[in-house]
């Protein structure tokens, strides 16, 4: 445990003379925190400086809150104290009024404090001390005088355990948050400011996921939100686009002043590395004097919501681990507003001392501080009040924190106080104790400007350890998630795009993203896919056929070149609604934040489609057939030869019925000459065998005596008869083959005309001819079209 602090020497309370005895302080008081009270010029100032120089030789680091400027004289520390070292700083005005030079009246200030701290046993080798045990840093937010510090550029996700110290990083991001909405004008209440809950709920959905976030990506979260809900509502209901817009813009106003440059740049804003480098306590001032004052409200509010989040990462000592000091508080803790900074001064107040952080509070108006913060204030040093207002206060306030009922004695006591002389009450001891400050290590030269801090410190970006004593290694807070360098024509806020068209990342695992970019690229370039839906329509070729069409189109410029599509297969899958953590976007010549951009691209690509695409099918005019969209050649030809064999069929079957009736006629003819024939012969026949028996019978009658003329003659006449008949007979057979005949020649005439009609309809079949077909307007439908950003 470190020593007592030396603050200076005890008064005797009866007589007003400093007595031998030193005014000592357990600094493990401090976690119970302290006031400092004192109208201007009671010597507060000196005494917070006393405090802190004591804090600092006990090894004990320093968060120093300074809106006046006077803590900067920490570092006019001169352990020669040569009037050399103190002529830079003489004050020109007060060496005039003297009438003296500043080198006249530096040889008077270097003698006065070599005498000075001789009389409290003090000289340069304590100082020397002073100056090896800490390092002292002027830390100038919104400027580069001092150490700039990055106060809005980066909000870093804090290492922490959200089941358990979630409050505290809520905390942290209310701070932050309504710093923020202050400094452009939005007087935001985080229960009911919409602007407050969404930014807020934005920062804890990447701190949660680990993720950190800067300025610019917060402002194109606000834009395009990765949450679908607030609440119960729909978050374009809960904060619609266009006012979301409006918050972005006004946000946006502020980052783009070239003033606010130096608010997103220098060291960051980790409460560790401010308090510890390589083992060395520091004592962090942080320079308030050039803000105004909802400035100040804004770095305050966040630097000791860090506190709060570093602290709870600590583990717990009765010790006093380190000193938050604000050397003027009026404003910050006022009895009835609500400023952005009283909620983490109170909450320091109240839960610090666990974790041995001590808060030490300076005012010259204690009626300007809340009684919530004076009651948990264990230390009081009171110095000469202005009014009895003022006494009357701080008389309510010590009898509220300590359970005095008789404050008569403390009254007197405080009216009777001179200049540098305190009135000293710990509720850790019996009684109060009057005291005088001890000379002071450093030079109290007064505010210091931004043009002396800037000879006083140069800024060198720091690479130095932050480890702080090992067992504060528990409560390191770093963060691995630095912005890299943006490449030039790239941002990592998304680009503005118009509110009614739809915006999606492109999945790098998409299988067609290496056709256009590269997938592990975290650089996106904007593209628009888009999908068609074209109708080919033909009445003649009874044709209704439509395609659809993917494509996505790059190098969005000025103006819109429907040429620049590739052909992709994508589906929903491809494309996510969350922009990737870490993402930065080449700017875009595009004007994409107007919805005039994207009709006008809609109109060029449908004009495109209409003047280039089409389709080739087939046509065989004298079948009237036509191919469908796809169908082969060899295929429609395929078609062409049945549809005209079926034709031929026809044709044949039409030639059949023609020549049936003629066939049958012939064969009905030719069937009755065969029946003449027929009968011809058997009459023939008949006659031949009678003919033949009257010859015979003649032969005989002529042998054997018996022949008369009359037989004779019968015989001759049948002979004559058999010989007609077959006459008539050869004539009938020749008649049947004329009819035979006749039935061979129609059976041949077919058989040609046959084959005639199907070489004609084989030659109809290989007619075919190629006709385009292409679209009307009316035929394009665009049924997306929306924005996509292409990891290249």
């Amino acid at each position: 445990m470190a020593g007592d602090f030396f603050l200076g020497g005890v008064i005797d309370p009866k007589t007003g003379d400093r007595t031998d005895a030193i005014q000592e302080y357990d600094p493990g008081d401090l976690t119970t925190h302290g006031v400092i009270v004192g109208m201007t010029g009671s010597g507060k100032t000196g005494l917070g400086i006393i405090y802190l120089e004591e804090a600092l030789r006990a090894g004990i680091p320093t968060l120093i809150l300074d809106p006046k400027g006077d803590m900067t004289n920490l570092l006019l520390t001169f352990p020669d104290l040569a009037p050399a070292d103190f002529q830079p700083w003489i004050d020109p005005g007060e060496a005039k009024s003297e009438g003296k030079t500043a080198a006249v009246l530096a040889e008077e200030k270097a003698s006065l404090w070599k005498n000075g701290l001789a009389g409290w046993d003090l000289d340069g080798t304590t100082i020397a001390d002073l100056r090896s045990t800490a390092d002292f840093t002027i830390y100038t937010p919104g400027s580069t005088a001092g150490v700039p510090l990055n106060i809005v550029g980066s909000l870093d996700a804090p290492a922490i355990d959200w089941e358990k110290d979630a409050e505290a990083a809520r905390d942290e991001i209310e701070g932050w948050v309504s710093g923020l909405l202050g400094l452009i004008g939005i007087d935001a209440d985080p229960i009911s400011s919409r602007e407050h809950i969404l930014i807020a709920n934005l920062i804890e959905r990447s701190w949660r996921a680990g993720n950190s976030l800067d300025l610019a990506t917060l402002l194109g979260q606000i834009q395009r939100p990765p949450i679908r809900k607030l609440g119960v509502f729909e978050i374009d209901d809960f904060f619609p686009p266009k006012d979301r817009k409006a918050l972005a813009m006004a946000i946006n106003g502020l980052v783009a002043s070239p003033s606010f440059s130096s608010w997103i740049s220098g060291e960051p804003l980790d409460i560790q590395s401010m308090l510890w480098k390589d083992d060395k306590p520091q004592a962090a001032i942080v320079y308030l004097a050039h803000l105004s004052d909802d400035e100040r409200q804004f770095v305050v509010t966040l630097l000791l919501s860090k506190m709060i989040t570093w602290m709870r990462t600590q583990a717990g000592t009765g010790d006093l681990r380190a000193l938050v000091y604000m050397d003027e508080v009026y404003g910050f803790v006022p009895p009835t507003a609500e400023p952005p900074a009283k909620k983490p001064i109170l909450t320091l107040l109240k839960q610090a001392r666990a974790f041995g952080v001590g808060v030490l509070l300076s005012t010259q108006n204690p009626v300007d501080l809340d009684y919530k913060a004076m009651s948990n204030a264990g230390t009081w040093c009171v110095g000469r009040l202005q009014t009895e207002r003022d006494k009357a206060r701080i008389l309510e306030a010590l009898q509220s924190a300590s359970g005095l009922t008789d404050v008569g004695e403390l009254d007197a006591t405080i009216s009777g106080l001179d200049k540098r002389q305190f009135l000293l009450h710990n509720t850790r001891e019996k009684e109060p104790s009057i005291f005088t400050t001890r000379w002071a290590l450093s030079y109290l030269r007064g505010p210091l400007t931004k043009e002396q801090i800037g000879d006083l410190t140069s800024y060198v970006p720091s690479t130095a350890s932050t480890s702080g004593p090992k067992d504060d290694l528990a409560g390191e807070q770093t963060s691995d998630a630095s912005a890299p360098e943006l490449a030039d024509g790239t941002t990592p806020v998304m680009p503005t795009v118009a509110d009614s068209i739809s915006v999606y990342h492109v999945d790098p695992a998409a299988p067609w993203v290496e056709e256009l970019g590269n997938p592990d690229s975290a650089t996106y370039t904007a593209g628009i896919a888009a999908r068609v839906t074209v109708t080919f329509d033909d009445t003649p070729a009874k044709l209704v056929y439509t395609e659809e069409y993917e494509r996505i189109f790059t190098d969005l410029g000025d103006r819109f070149d429907p040429e620049t599509g590739v052909d992709v297969d994508y589906d929903d899958r491809d494309f996510e609604t969350d922009p990737p953590d870490g993402a930065t976007y080449r700017i875009p010549e595009a004007d994409l934040n107007k919805v005039t951009w994207f009709r006008s691209a809609q109109t060029k690509l449908k004009d495109a489609l209409y003047r280039s695409q089409t389709i080739t099918i087939f046509k065989n005019a004298k079948l009237k057939l036509y191919s469908r969209p796809g169908e082969s050649r060899g295929d429609f030809l395929k078609r062409c030869d049945i549809e005209a064999q079926n034709r031929a069929d026809k044709a044949v079957a039409a030639m059949r019925d023609k020549y049936d009736t003629r066939f049958r006629r012939a064969k009905d003819v030719f069937a009755t000459a065969e029946r003449r024939v027929s009968e011809l012969e058997v009459d023939v026949e008949g006659s031949r065998r009678l003919a033949n028996a009257y010859a015979a019978e003649s032969v005989v009658g002529m042998l054997f005596g018996r022949k008369s003329a009359r037989r004779l003659t019968t015989s001759m006449r049948k002979r004559q008869a058999t010989l007609s008949k077959e006459q008539r007979l050869l004539s009938a057979q020749d008649k049947a083959e004329d009819k035979w005949k006749v039935m061979q020649e129609l059976e041949e005439k077919l058989g040609k005309e046959v084959a005639a009609t199907n070489d004609t309809w084989e030659k109809v079949a290989l007619t075919v001819e190629e006709i385009e077909i292409g679209l009307e307007k009316t035929d394009i439908s665009v049924d997306e079209f929306v924005l996509v950003w292409i990891p290249t």
